[in-house]
């Protein structure tokens, strides 16, 4: 794997203080990756849709001092010194140093902020360290100029997926692939691509509301819920398929075939679940009303002959997926019948984007 490309190879006009915004977003997994080794590589391709609205906001800060050995950084989250969140940014600073070693010649300033709630499987990981890493390469381009926007977001997929994998899929959209594929031209371990091929007409705009049955932390985090697929007995099998059916989907987005994606997303949501209660030690991040919300959505598309389906992510909430041209009737289902299964009736309208935006 070619990560000398991402290496700095150029001297670099430091600047004395520069300050950047980005508004990167969530995303959400359609055939999902569980199962990783170092450092953050996927036992398994992924692709997801970028989402639009569910998004994180992140400006940096950067002042020159002295070249320090640590980072040097205070971190604000919503307004609020985060010392809590600081350990994981380090780290994640401490991965890059050898491909950004100018992070330690600045003092760096965070503030950050989501559109959604912090730790409730809606990747606040993957917003937030994109939005990081975007910053990170906008002062690299200054010191820089020569930098092209592709190797911009190439570099910053790089530099997100060591804080996070799933923060390599949040730089661009509307759909994106992580892990070396043989059907998915161009694609890398290293760093999440664009999907290379024409999407068929209704996939395009396609609409995920997320309905928020728990807005607490994760019993269990995913970086755990990783690990434990280690010593899993049915890991390989599962990476094995997760693989294939990421071939499976590469062919249905683009002939339009919505059964069978509607059959293969919510198989791989309820795989990835599987993969938790059948891990040791097991653990549940599915709760009751996920379950109500699941069979209600059965009952419904069976009913009104919809193309509605679900996925989830590691967590409890329920992603709700569907075509734009049934949005009206969905949102009126999902308001009368699914929001009382979620926390104080609390529920997000998203849609698939197109991935990371300076401000």
């Amino acid at each position: 794997m070619n990560t000398a490309q991402f290496l700095v190879k150029s001297d670099l006009k430091f600047v004395d203080k520069a300050s950047y915004t980005w508004q990167t977003p969530s995303n959400i997994a359609l055939v999902k990756y569980w199962g990783k080794h170092n450092p953050q590589i996927p036992k398994n391709a992924s692709i997801s849709f970028t989402l639009n609205n569910c998004h994180t906001i992140t400006t940096i800060d950067f002042v020159k001092q002295q070249k320090s050995d640590i980072a040097n950084f205070d971190l604000f989250f919503e307004g609020k010194e985060k010392e809590e969140f600081k350990p994981k940014i380090a780290e994640f600073f401490n991965r890059i140093e050898a491909y950004c070693p100018y992070i330690f010649d600045y003092k760096m300033i965070i503030n950050s902020e989501n559109s959604f709630p912090h730790s409730s499987g809606i990747a606040s990981s993957a917003s937030g360290l994109s939005a990081i890493s975007m910053c990170l390469m906008s002062l690299e381009q200054e010191m820089n100029p020569n930098l092209s926007s592709e190797f911009i977001n190439k570099k910053a997929s790089f530099l997100a997926r060591l804080g996070s994998g799933s923060a390599s899929r949040s730089i661009e959209g509307p759909l994106v692939v992580w892990g070396k594929h043989p059907d998915i031209e161009g694609s890398s371990d290293l760093f999440g691509v664009q999907f290379p091929n024409k999407v068929h007409p209704i996939f395009s705009n396609y609409q995920d509301v997320i309905l928020l049955v728990d807005k607490g932390e994760k019993q269990v985090s995913s970086t755990i819920g990783h690990n434990l697929m280690h010593n899993h007995p049915y890991a390989e099998n599962r990476f094995k398929q997760a693989n294939e059916n990421l071939g499976k989907m590469a062919t249905i987005l683009q002939n339009g075939d919505i059964e069978s994606f509607i059959n293969l997303v919510e198989s791989e949501a309820l795989t990835l679940h599987a993969m938790m209660l059948t891990s040791n030690p097991y653990f549940i991040l599915m709760k009751p009303n996920t379950l109500e919300i699941i069979n209600r959505i059965w009952e419904y598309r069976q009913e009104k002959n919809s193309n509605i389906c679900f996925t989830l992510d590691a967590g409890a909430n329920v992603h709700v997926l569907f075509p734009q041209k049934e949005k009206e009737n969905i949102l009126q289902f999902i308001e009368n019948e699914l929001s009382k299964f979620c926390q104080k009736k609390q529920y997000i309208c998203d849609e698939a984007g197109f991935g990371g935006k300076q401000i």
